[in-house]
């Protein structure tokens, strides 16, 4: 898996995390102050980045979280299918098939010969805009 280990005190509103093993965006954060018996905790919203569920995460400040290494690419669709499409990397011209996205914006302005940016994360890949 292509991840890193950080704290979970170091986290931002907008930085990513993997939560329920699923890598999400962090949108909201709360910090609680030590009590007499404990440590800091620390309570996030994120949403998932590939199916868009809210997730919940709780936990201790100094404790350890997997943060998801996230590889931006940039390729062209080359064919269309029903279902999936085949896309070819700009750098590298490696050939690899994905599903089309479920996100209604970006499925509609898919064709064959449009540049897309796309995101290769823990060896899942989603296309996140077309470009004109």
């Amino acid at each position: 898996m292509s991840f890193k280990i950080a704290k979970v005190g170091e986290l931002r509103q907008g930085s990513y995390a993997i939560i329920n093993d699923e890598p999400s965006q962090i949108v909201s954060i709360q910090k609680s102050k030590p009590g007499k018996h404990g440590s800091a905790k620390f309570r996030c919203t994120a949403i998932s980045l590939f199916d868009g569920r809210k997730q919940s995460f709780v936990s201790s400040t100094d404790a350890n979280i997997q943060i998801p290494i996230v590889d931006k690419r940039r390729g062209q669709v080359v064919s269309m299918g029903p279902t999936s499409l085949q896309l070819m990397d700009l750098e590298t011209y490696d050939m690899m098939d994905i599903a089309i996205p479920t996100d209604e914006e970006i499925a509609s302005k898919l064709e064959a010969g449009k540049d897309v940016e796309y995101w290769i994360i823990m060896d899942r890949v989603k296309i996140q805009r077309v470009k004109n």
